[in-house]
C-alpha cells in the first residue's frame, strides 16, 4: 500500500493528556503507522502541537459542564484543527472509542474507521444502567458503529458484543488486537530486593495485580481470595498497582490482610515490581483486551486470569498462563495451582514472551490496521 495522509482522533495520548491503556494503544500504533504514512493525530494537550517519532500532534483544551458536554467541545474542537490540516485531503480518519464520535459525526462523509476499545456495558455491566451518562456514552458508541465506514475491534468477545449491544453487521467489523512493545516492560532486577523493600519473605511468592480498582477489574475478588491463600502461603503478599473509586472499601475490607495499595506509581518502580512478581493477576469480570496481559509477558512473568474476553482469547490454559472463572474461589484455585512452582511459574513467563514476540508486536498488528484502512478505501489508488 502507497503512503496514505492519515488522521488519528482520540481523547489520550501518552505525550500529553495520558488516562489508561488507550492511551498505550491509540500512541503507539500511530507512532508505528508513521513510518510508512503520513499520521496527523487530534487529542488533548497543551500548546497548537508538535512532532513526535514521526506524527504530528495537534492539542485542543477544552471545557465542559459535565463528561458529554466536554468531549462534545473536544470533537468540535479536533475538527477545526482536522480543517487546518486538510488542505491535502486525508486519505482515511481513524476515530477511537465514543470520546470523539461528534467529530466523527461531523466528518461522516469522509472514510472512517471506528475502534471500540470497549464499551461502557462492559465497563460497568449493569451496575450503572438506569444512569444518565450511561445512556448517553451508550448511544454514542452506536452511532459510531453506525455511522463508520469500517469498525474494528480489540477481541473477537468485543465484537461479537458490540454486533450484539449496537447491532453492527458483521461484514463491517474486524478484529484488530492491541499490541505492545517488549522491551519497555523489561528491566534487571533482584527480586529478592525488591520483596524485601516491601516487606516480603524472599521465598514466597510476590502476586501482583495493576489496573484501575474499579468493578470491571475485579479487585475485590482478588481481596476475597487471600483467605484461602492465607491457609497455604502464611507469608504471602499481594501488592496492587493502581487507583479507582473503591480503593477506600477495599482498603477497609482488607485491613487485617497481608494486602498493599500502592495508588499510581512512578514507571520505574512499576517496572521494578512487574519484573519481580511471581505472578501478575488479572481477576478482570470483563475484559476487551487486557494490555496488562501484554505487559506482563513482556516481563516475562507468569500470569492468572479471568477466562474472559481478551484474556480468554489469547491465554493458553496451562501453557502461557493460568485461566480462572471471575470468582473468589477460582482466581485462589489458580493461584494455589502454581505457588508452590517456581519452575512452572518460570516456564509460563517464558512461553507468554515468545507469543509477544510472535503475534502482538505493534509491527505486526499494524499491518492489520492497514488492511482495514485498504477495505475502507472507496479510492482505487488505495487498494495494493
Amino acid at each position: 500500500m502507497e503512503s496514505l495522509k492519515i488522521a488519528f482522533f482520540c481523547w489520550e495520548s501518552l505525550h500529553a493528556e495520558r488516562v489508561g491503556g488507550l492511551a498505550n494503544a491509540a500512541t503507539n500504533l500511530a507512532e508505528t503507522l508513521a513510518r510508512t504514512h503520513e499520521i496527523h493525530f487530534f487529542t488533548r494537550g497543551r500548546g497548537d502541537g508538535e512532532e513526535i517519532n514521526g506524527v504530528q500532534y495537534h492539542y485542543c483544551q477544552p471545557t465542559g459542564n459535565d463528561i458529554i458536554d466536554y468531549c462534545g467541545r473536544m470533537s468540535r474542537d479536533m475538527v477545526e484543527r482536522f480543517r487546518g490540516q486538510d488542505r491535502t485531503p486525508f486519505d482515511v480518519l481513524h476515530f477511537h472509542d465514543w470520546h470523539v464520535v461528534e467529530a466523527m459525526h461531523h466528518l461522516q462523509e469522509r472514510e472512517t474507521v471506528f475502534t471500540y476499545h470497549s464499551t461502557e456495558y462492559g465497563r460497568c455491566g449493569n451496575t450503572v444502567g438506569d444512569g444518565w451518562a450511561y445512556r448517553e456514552i451508550s448511544g454514542k458508541e452506536w452511532y459510531g458503529g453506525l455511522i463508520a465506514k469500517r469498525v474494528t475491534a480489540v477481541s473477537s468477545t468485543l465484537r461479537s458484543e458490540a454486533m450484539q449491544l449496537y447491532n453492527v453487521p458483521d461484514w463491517k467489523i474486524d478484529v484488530v488486537p492491541n499490541g505492545v512493545v517488549p522491551q519497555e516492560y523489561r528491566t534487571n532486577v533482584n527480586p529478592d530486593d525488591v520483596k524485601r523493600e516491601h516487606g516480603l519473605d524472599p521465598d514466597e511468592p510476590l502476586l501482583l495485580f495493576v489496573g484501575r480498582l474499579a468493578w470491571q477489574k475485579g479487585p475485590d475478588m482478588l481481596v476475597d481470595a487471600v483467605p484461602t491463600l492465607l491457609q497455604h502461603h502464611q507469608d504471602g503478599k499481594i501488592l496492587f498497582v493502581g487507583d479507582g473509586d473503591m480503593r477506600g472499601a477495599l482498603e477497609e475490607r482488607s485491613e487485617k490482610l497481608p494486602v498493599q495499595f500502592l495508588g499510581h506509581l512512578a514507571d520505574a518502580d512499576h517496572l521494578r515490581l512487574l519484573n519481580a512478581a511471581d505472578v501478575v493477576v488479572i481477576p478482570s469480570r470483563n475484559e476487551p483486551f487486557g494490555l496488562v496481559l501484554l505487559e506482563a509477558w513482556s516481563a516475562g512473568r507468569c500470569v492468572v486470569a479471568s477466562d474472559v474476553g481478551g484474556l480468554g482469547e489469547n491465554i493458553e490454559h496451562g501453557t502461557d498462563g493460568v485461566k480462572v472463572l471471575p470468582r473468589p474461589e477460582s482466581i485462589a484455585e489458580g493461584l494455589l495451582s502454581v505457588a508452590d512452582s517456581p519452575a512452572r511459574i518460570a516456564a509460563m513467563g517464558r512461553q507468554g514472551r515468545e507469543k509477544v514476540e510472535q503475534q502482538f508486536r505493534w509491527e505486526t498488528v499494524a499491518k492489520r490496521v492497514a488492511e482495514t484502512y485498504r477495505n475502507t478505501a472507496a479510492k482505487e489508488h488505495l487498494i495494493c
